[in-house]
């Protein structure tokens, strides 16, 4: 499965292939293939922004013939605790994504407490290095820039282990090799930019 979150009238082609399973979203992906084990027809999914889950949320509802209601902190909790309900007498599954689970998200609602307190909870954790690699190799070939094993191992051993770092990472590498054409994409471009960022302590490097 591959890991940028697209808009939400996503293209129907979008696939598994789309999302890059790594072990810090196996477990997530594993529970969202096997809707038969879950206790009731709905599921919370959490994890951080930009962490792929809104991909994987559409390719779940696409695949399942399912609901999926993403930002639920930002969404109506009425809306929520009748889609909820709804699920059950369909027997249709329900993907909630959020950033926080319970009890960090207090609903007001005392109804869709109840209800979140029985939904199984699943997660997406911070990236990995098998993640991080990956999607340093992917986002910037999505760029037309094509990296070398030893660029993103020296990248993805430094960087810190956050989505966003990694996003911010890509920008620089990209606004750096389009601000100097030819600029070779190796170590000493990792280094200048992981300086920028602030992750390692080393004057920016002149090339």
């Amino acid at each position: 499965m591959s890991q940028i979150a697209l808009p939400l009238d996503w293209p129907a082609d979008e696939t598994d292939a789309d999302f890059i399973v790594s072990p810090c979203n196996a477990a997530a992906v594993r529970h969202l293939e096997h809707v038969g084990t879950w206790p009731v027809w709905a599921t919370l999914l959490v994890g951080p922004r930009k962490s792929g889950r809104s991909l994987l949320g559409r390719i779940f509802a696409l695949k399942s013939h399912g609901t999926l209601i993403d930002n639920a902190e930002e969404q109506g909790e009425d809306r929520i605790f009748h889609a909820w309900n709804m699920a059950q007498e369909a027997r249709r599954p329900l993907l909630i994504i959020s950033d926080r689970a319970p009890p960090e998200w207090k609903p007001r609602l005392a109804d869709l407490r109840s209800r979140l307190a029985a939904t199984p909870l699943v997660r997406i954790d911070q990236p990995d290095d098998t993640l991080i690699d990956a999607l340093i190799e992917r986002l910037l070939a999505q760029r037309g820039i094509l990296t070398r094993p030893d660029f993103r191992a020296y990248a993805t051993a430094r960087i810190e282990r956050s989505y966003v770092a990694v996003m911010r990472f890509v920008d620089l590498v990209d606004h750096l090799a389009l601000e100097k054409r030819g600029t070779k994409i190796a170590i000493p471009l990792a280094k200048r930019v992981l300086a920028e960022m602030g992750v390692i302590d080393e004057s920016p490097l002149l090339f």
